[in-house]
């Protein structure tokens, strides 16, 4: 698959093709076998004799095709960080959109593109930070300054996706479309309270708001998961930045249900009923991940979980080093565990599930033989 997109990727750039002709075209293709093998020509193969043969792994990362993205990506980095240095604030969107013609809307480079919708959300931030100063009371007072720096998020963002297509600044438009709803929502409990300092009296209604968003960003990520099980469209590239946020977004509302004096970054306080409720914590969503096929959901748990181990070993009678290197032995020998036995794990978990739910979700295959 990844040479044959490189092909249509080829006939882009030499014009043979409209960009949007060869982004329908690659699922159009390998939905009906073609498949390039040795000495460059394309056949059509059977489409898929059983699912489990289709291909080795169902999450790879459709960014990075090749060193050359990487050195180009290397490049917009460098020009754009010492143009950052150089020239005021607004000389660096030009940039950005011009590189974006360029590399993203001709040349169709995916990790060029992630760079320059990076380089666009820190431009945002420091655009909106310019002209809105958010309050850094802690959430104590949610004020309409707070409202405005995120409104700006999702407008920008949606306006490079409609452009440019980047599966990447979608995802950050709905993630920034879903605080600017948390945003509004906490006004609303605050105004409907008619006390200022609400949140500080009932930081519980603070953290079931924060939850309330966090599974939303979840489900969102799920929608566009399931409506592509095989993931052959950039619909499972949005999902796969969708669920990358959506974990550790998880993992702080359940840690904020548990932090009701608002010091949040406390690790010596998790030691005590907070470690235990963590650890669950990670592995109900390290098992959400193999559900849905999605390492990412788990990686992104993987610092929480050391914390809580670190805060496990720290109970005991340890030096400073022992606990710092145990905790770091636990949590990469779960990394390996789950990574190396990611197949044989999910299907023994979807063979639990009910078949109604285990054909909605992306098979458990097996490593394609060469």
């Amino acid at each position: 698959m990844t040479e044959l997109r490189s092909i249509l990727d080829e006939a882009v750039r030499q014009e043979l093709i409209s960009p949007e002709a060869g982004g329908r075209l690659l699922p159009f293709l390998t939905e009906r076998g073609v498949a390039v093998i040795e000495g460059g020509v394309a056949e059509a193969q059977p489409a898929m004799e059983a699912e489990g043969q289709a291909w080795s792994d169902t999450e790879t990362p459709r960014f990075v095709r090749g060193f050359h993205d990487v050195l180009i990506t290397i490049g917009v980095v460098v020009a754009l960080g010492g143009l950052w240095g150089l020239a005021a604030l607004y000389a660096v969107l030009p940039a950005i959109i011009v590189l974006s013609e360029i590399l993203v809307r001709r040349q169709r480079l995916a990790l060029p593109a992630v760079s320059l919708t990076i380089a666009l959300l820190c431009w945002t931030f420091l655009l909106m930070s310019f002209f809105v100063k958010p309050g850094t009371s802690a959430f104590n007072d949610i004020g309409a300054e707070a409202t405005q720096f995120v409104a700006g998020f999702p407008i920008i963002l949606g306006l490079y996706y409609a452009r440019y297509r980047v599966p990447l600044s979608l995802a950050l438009c709905i993630t920034s479309a879903l605080a600017l709803v948390l945003t509004l929502l906490l006004r609303l409990m605050q105004w409907a309270s008619g006390d200022p300092q609400f949140f500080s009296n009932h930081p519980l209604l603070l953290a079931v708001a924060f939850l309330v968003c966090a599974l939303g960003l979840f489900a969102t990520a799920l929608y566009f998961d399931l409506g592509d099980r095989l993931r052959r469209t950039t619909r499972s590239d949005i999902a796969f930045w969708l669920h990358l946020g959506a974990a550790p977004a998880l993992l702080f509302s359940v840690r904020l249900l548990m932090s009701f004096d608002g010091n949040l970054l406390d690790v010596a306080q998790a030691v005590s009923i907070k470690t235990p409720i963590i650890v669950i914590s990670v592995a109900v969503l390290m098992l959400i991940g193999l559900v849905i096929d999605r390492r990412a959901f788990v990686t992104s748990g993987l610092l929480s979980l050391g914390f809580a181990i670190y805060g496990i070993f720290r109970q005991g009678s340890a030096t400073v080093d022992t606990y710092i290197f145990t905790t770091l032995i636990v949590v990469g020998a779960i990394v390996l565990i789950i990574g190396t036995g990611w197949m044989p794990l999910r299907r023994i978990v979807l063979r639990a599930l009910p078949a109604a739910i285990s054909q909605r979700l992306p098979p458990a295959v097996l490593a394609a033989t060469p």
